[in-house]
């Protein structure tokens, strides 16, 4: 059992450590809110999500269900649209006078809606879960089978967390909000590259 724990917890970070779309998302929450509270919506509706897609890999279902190709394509079209305009909104987002006044420019729903898009409108990072998470998990059986994927949904929780926290440490290191204006225009461009490159799988 400790050997699945240790393997379910070293491939977890390994695969939710890189940067990407969700990551981002979540960290700019955590600078972006008034609050580190505030951001705490977009943290739990990511972190079921991976829950979600970790328990789908380790039972098996989603590796069936993506061997549609349509679903496939039509996951690709909608995460493109999406990522296009979230990187729009990104861009144009200054939160200087949002932070002085202590509002929020994401309440509750848009964060859910935004956090439910980053982390199932991407299929790249979708078939990476099914794929690495399913195969890792089919070595294990009974208990050690529970303790990987009880390993691998607590790093995801915790990995959140953190990086929400981090992204909240930095706003109040940064009182004059030029660096949060830095950062949304890179992360930006890193939204729209993401959306670049789905479409270049679209068309592969």
């Amino acid at each position: 059992m400790i050997e699945a724990l240790v393997h379910g917890i070293i491939l977890a970070g390994g695969l939710i450590l890189p940067l990407g779309v969700q990551n981002l998302f979540i960290f700019n929450q955590g600078a972006n809110q008034p609050r580190f509270i505030q951001a705490l919506p977009s943290v739990i509706t990511a972190a079921l999500c991976d829950n979600l897609l970790v328990i789908l890999a380790v039972l098996g279902v989603s590796a069936a269900v993506f061997t549609f190709t349509w679903l496939k394509m039509i996951l690709l079209g909608i995460g493109i649209v999406f990522l296009l305009y979230m990187g729009w909104t990104t861009w144009k987002n200054d939160q200087s006078g949002s932070l002085a006044s202590g509002t929020s420019l994401y309440g509750l729903r848009k964060q859910v809606l935004f956090s439910l898009s980053v982390s199932l409108l991407n299929p790249h990072a979708i078939m990476d879960t099914i794929v690495v998470i399913g195969m890792n998990s089919l070595q294990y059986t009974g208990s050690d089978r529970m303790a990987f994927t009880v390993a691998v949904i607590a790093v995801s929780w915790l990995w959140f967390i953190g990086l929400c926290a981090v992204g909240s440490l930095m706003k109040k290191m940064d009182k004059s909000g030029d660096g949060m204006r830095r950062l949304n225009k890179a992360s930006a461009f890193i939204i729209w590259g993401t959306a670049i490159y789905m479409v270049w799988r679209l068309f592969h």
